[in-house]
């Protein structure tokens, strides 16, 4: 068997863009997708940018044809759409002719209307219905439902990090041929709860985030859904099927520094990278871009700075955040980079960072600041969680 997983179709929704074109375009030229908050009131909404989706859920649920009476949540109808994308590009019509799992991550689940009705659930049994949606592993399961899928269903929620291991454990199940093939990723919606917990924490930005600047104020938060379809080298050959790419590389380590902050030189980061190297056999110059965590936060991207100097030393790939463009999108973060880093490998590009103006002093860095044209081989995207999960993916043609 390859060592490499071939990843066969790919889909996606986000502020820049309701399906992976929508996505590349903005990507390309280049147009972002922060704005206001608009779909629901929040006592932050005029100090806060975000990454919002600006379909309504009811837009969303007439969209998907579900029926009047369903329980969806926004996190399960992104999550959803971008699934269903994700089968047609991998020309899957029947998700049960083969063993197929589906492995989703949330960090929200259903709190973003369950938050909505908690303290009068007693007085409003219209709404009841939402009580058994609370908990992340629904959505998987609603997602599963919606799809027709009888197999494996998990559901990953490790902060940030969330999508990435949901990636890394789908490729482990067809290396291991306990499936052949894993539909993987992640999805989350903005919620009041998310808004205001981050802004306890004091690293919400009033302004458009900039990743690895000196200035950095903080992140702004997105919403977002996207997930790819890995498959087996047996699958890819019995029906001849069309690779997008494939999964060549991935790594977990945990530093538990801290609840909501990587260590000082960040171990975590550093110890995710050099697995994924480990794993994919490669020499750290085949790296032609790295999609960086890059969250615009004092923490996150002084401590991946620290990591990918230790790693590089002095010899750093072309690199970029592209949370500039969707937000910070959670748990969904590193599916919807996963789909761009993929994007970069098919369309030989490597993204701007928006916004960036000076380096941070003590790493003196630079992120790549407008759109390039390059051969691109290999894409590392790093996504690290709160906790100190960190997560390493590397892409390949």
């Amino acid at each position: 068997m390859d060592k490499k997983v071939a990843i066969t179709g790919m889909g996606i929704i986000s502020a820049i863009g309701y399906n992976v074109e929508e996505n590349l375009q903005s990507l390309l030229h280049p147009k972002h997708g922060l704005s206001r908050l608009q779909n629901f009131e929040s006592i932050h909404k005029d100090q806060i940018f975000v990454g919002e989706i600006k379909q309504t859920n009811e837009e969303l649920a007439t969209f998907l044809n579900l029926s009047s009476d369903n329980n969806f949540t926004r996190t399960a109808m992104l999550g959803l759409v971008a699934v269903k994308e994700a089968l047609n590009d991998a020309q899957i019509t029947n998700v049960n002719e083969f063993r197929t799992g589906l492995i989703s991550s949330t960090s929200v689940g259903g709190m973003d209307i369950t938050e909505k009705y908690f303290l009068n659930y007693e007085d409003l049994p219209e709404k009841q219905k939402y009580i058994s949606t609370h908990d992340s592993g629904t959505s998987s399961q609603q997602i599963a439902q919606e799809i027709g899928l009888q197999g494996f269903v998990s559901t990953i929620s490790t902060a940030c990090s969330s999508a990435a291991n949901a990636i890394m454990y789908g490729a482990r199940l067809i290396k291991s041929r306990k499936l052949d093939r894993v539909i993987v990723g992640g999805t989350d919606a903005l919620s009041k709860f998310t808004i205001n917990g981050f802004k306890s924490l004091m690293i919400l930005s009033d302004e458009f985030n900039q990743p690895f600047d000196l200035n950095r104020k903080g992140l702004n938060l997105g919403e977002a859904a996207a997930y790819l379809v890995l498959e087996s080298d047996e699958m890819v050959q019995k029906a001849n099927k069309k690779v997008i790419g494939h999964l060549a590389g991935y790594g977990n380590a945990n530093d538990a520094f801290h609840q909501t902050a990587s260590s000082e030189n960040g171990e975590g980061a550093y110890l995710a990278m050099k697995k994924a190297f480990d794993i994919a056999e490669i020499d750290l110059e085949k790296i032609d871009y790295i999609n960086v965590h890059g969250t615009a936060t004092n923490n996150n991207d002084l401590t991946e700075g620290r990591a990918l100097l230790r790693i590089y030393e002095n010899d750093l790939p072309k690199f970029s955040s592209t949370k500039p463009f969707t937000g910070h999108t959670l748990a969904a973060a590193a599916g919807v980079e996963a789909v761009f880093s993929l994007l970069s490998l098919q369309n030989n590009v490597i993204y701007p960072n928006l916004n960036f103006q000076s380096p941070i002093e003590e790493l003196n860095i630079f992120p790549t600041t407008t759109l390039e044209k390059k051969d691109i081989q290999y894409v590392l995207s790093n996504s690290f969680g709160f906790g100190g999960n960190c997560s390493t993916l590397i892409f390949s043609k």
